[in-house]
């Protein structure tokens, strides 16, 4: 029998120059978001984990791109976030915390990483 992976929803958080990464305990740094569950649109997906992962909730998502890693389709979503909104980490997320491009390290899981190198490409430090 050949398991299936679920597609994922993932939310780049933004806030001015700076990108919101959220980690489970003793584990590297990513993007919030998760799977995608069977009666859930991608967009539907990536409020619900958002909400789950930081507490934040957000309408206003905009749809950046269909990404694939390790055969597992990422539907990338943008969210602005407003300064006086303050992520906190929830359920199974031990910490979030606001990160510029210069503050990435090596501790961001591969597929954020990669997205993240996308999302800030030619744009000098600046999200896109």
């Amino acid at each position: 029998m050949i398991k299936t992976t679920k597609p994922r929803a993932t939310v780049i958080c933004q806030q001015q120059d700076k990108v919101l990464l959220v980690r489970k305990a003793d584990a590297k740094w990513t993007l919030p978001g998760g799977k995608i569950e069977s009666h859930e649109r991608p967009a539907e997906a990536a409020l619900r984990e958002l909400c789950e992962e930081t507490g934040l909730d957000s309408t206003a998502l905009e749809f950046l791109a269909l990404h694939e890693f390790d055969r597992r389709p990422h539907h990338v979503f943008r969210a602005t976030v407003p300064e006086y909104l303050a992520p906190q980490p929830q359920n199974e997320i031990a910490d979030c915390r606001w990160f510029s491009a210069v503050d990435l390290d090596k501790a961001i899981k591969k597929s954020a990483r990669k997205l993240l190198e996308l999302y800030f490409a030619g744009s000098h430090g600046k999200p896109a």
